[in-house]
């Protein structure tokens, strides 16, 4: 039964057994009995859905920690692969080389153009792509509770479920 579900059958029991002409209860040890029950299956409820929860947000970390171990290592992988491309290279081109080949494997060389820019001063202003500016909301957030006041802005207070 979900919460919804409980809150509708506590409803039920609770118009079933009130007379509504005269507010009387019907039968008020049934009535208590059933909604002790319902209440204790909502509370048994809100417990189960915040420990999964809890269980959902440790299975999240674990992800997190392990997607940080993949990144470190494909980082990793892809610096020794720079490296090894870099160490070859040199090699063959202080060997006078521009081909390398045997039945496993071929290395040569390709020419690319690539533009390099030691300093944006003689730049024209056409050439640079405009960013969207970003808010820095915790600063404007201290500034705001400092007592800066900024139309269209404003603190709000939530209501945020702790779960420990």
């Amino acid at each position: 039964m979900t919460l919804y579900e409980i809150n509708q059958e506590i409803e039920r029991v609770i118009q079933e057994n009130i007379d509504l002409e005269t507010g009387e209860i019907l039968n008020p040890e049934q009535l208590n009995e059933q909604l002790s029950e319902l209440n204790i299956a909502k509370e048994s409820k809100r417990e189960n859905i915040a420990i999964f929860i809890k269980n959902l947000t440790v299975d999240k970390k674990a992800i997190d920690e392990e997607i940080k171990t993949l990144r470190a290592r494909k980082k990793a992988k892809e610096n020794k692969i720079e490296n090894l491309k870099q160490y070859l290279a040199m090699d063959l081109l202080n060997s006078g080389l521009s081909k390398f080949e045997t039945p496993k494997v071929a290395l040569s060389f390709r020419t690319s153009k690539a533009l390099e820019i030691d300093s944006t001063d003689n730049i024209p202003d056409e050439y640079f792509i405009d960013v969207e500016p970003i808010v820095d909301k915790v600063r404007l957030k201290k500034d705001i509770q400092s007592g800066l006041e900024c139309d269209g802005v404003r603190i709000v207070k939530k209501q945020n479920l702790q779960i420990k």
